[in-house]
């Protein structure tokens, strides 16, 4: 194993995933902090409540983006994969992993980010895309339903592993699926608070001013 190109690989994906494109956009294009609006988060959903809809498109597309790069790079390159003497799948969930936690604690912000629903759904997609696309199903019916976005993306989440291993359990190692499942577990703690305020009843539903 070739331990200083996995040591590239984890700290070039750790870097591409802390990018704060919710911060950068909203300070370029509406001169605020987005960490002062709402819940203080740098994701999608905050930045619409700066009153930046498209802003808001454009963080979660670039968010998506960012966590779905680097995981392709790495699944299409057998080389990166050869080089660090690991299956294709262990190297990828271990990019995802790398991915979300530079979102997540991201180093350009004192190690404070986003909650990482954007950019998992940009680690899944390119690790496993019919999975992916079926949490995505998940998410999309029950927002529509209960009109909670972080429900959708708390159940979607916590589903995602048990898809993959259900479709994809011949073509990801073991190794890969716990990775997977961190990663996903990883999306969950990141919303604790939020699993706080659905339990007492005090989440805010789509539409609301604050979280």
């Amino acid at each position: 194993m070739n331990i200083s190109v996995l040591i590239a690989v984890i700290v070039c994906s750790y870097l591409l995933g802390s990018i704060p494109f919710g911060y950068i956009l909203v300070r370029t294009f509406l001169g605020m902090d987005v960490r002062s609006i709402g819940s203080g988060n740098i994701g999608a959903t905050n930045v619409a409540r700066s009153g930046g809809k498209k802003l808001a498109i454009a963080t979660f597309l670039l968010d998506a983006f960012k966590g779905w790069l680097p995981v392709f790079v790495v699944l299409h390159r057998p080389a990166i994969s050869e080089a660090v003497a690991l299956p294709p799948t262990t190297v990828g969930t271990i990019v995802a992993f790398s991915a979300l936690v530079g979102h997540m604690f991201t180093v350009w912000l004192k190690f404070k980010g986003g909650k990482g629903v954007a950019t998992g759904m940009g680690v899944f997609l390119a690790l496993a895309p019919l999975a992916a696309l079926l949490a995505l199903a998940i998410f999309t019916i029950i927002v529509l339903v209960t009109r909670y976005v972080s429900l959708g993306s708390i159940v979607a989440t916590a589903a995602f592993p048990a898809i993959v291993c259900w479709l994809e359990y011949g073509r990801f190692s073991p190794a890969a699926l716990l990775l997977t499942t961190a990663a996903a577990f990883l999306v969950l703690f990141r919303h604790r608070q939020n699993i706080g305020r659905l339990w007492s009843g005090t989440e805010n539903r789509v539409g609301a001013r604050k979280a």
